[in-house]
């Protein structure tokens, strides 16, 4: 099954990172752009097979790239913002980029429970 989710992609100063917004907890890092791209799709492949192996429902696609790009866009909360300062960071990211990625996921056989 082919699935396409949108991802955020953040430049730091000595890496690069990337979220799923559709799928929480689904998240990478790598020290090179390509290592980054490579990570990413491992991880939503092995997170969505997770899911259905043990009989979650598949997450749906809740937003389009412009959605996801204006939704990043929006100003951070006070929450937001106390916790960066909490991390001693100042500034999250050097850039955002914003990508729709494509993964073929295998349907795994559902686990019975013991």
């Amino acid at each position: 099954m082919r699935l396409k989710y949108v991802v955020v992609f953040e430049q730091g100063p000595d890496n690069y990172s990337a979220y799923v917004p559709d799928l929480p907890g689904c998240v990478s890092t790598g020290k090179t752009w390509e290592k980054m791209l490579e990570m990413i799709q491992e991880a939503i492949t092995g997170h969505i097979e997770v899911m259905l192996e043990y009989g979650y429902p598949l997450p749906e696609r809740s937003m389009s790239l412009e959605e996801a790009i204006a939704h990043h866009g929006e100003p951070l909360t006070e929450g937001e913002l106390k916790t960066l300062a909490q991390f001693g960071e100042d500034t999250p990211t050097l850039s955002v980029t914003f990508k729709e990625i494509e993964v073929e996921v295998k349907i795994p056989t559902p686990v019975t429970p013991v």
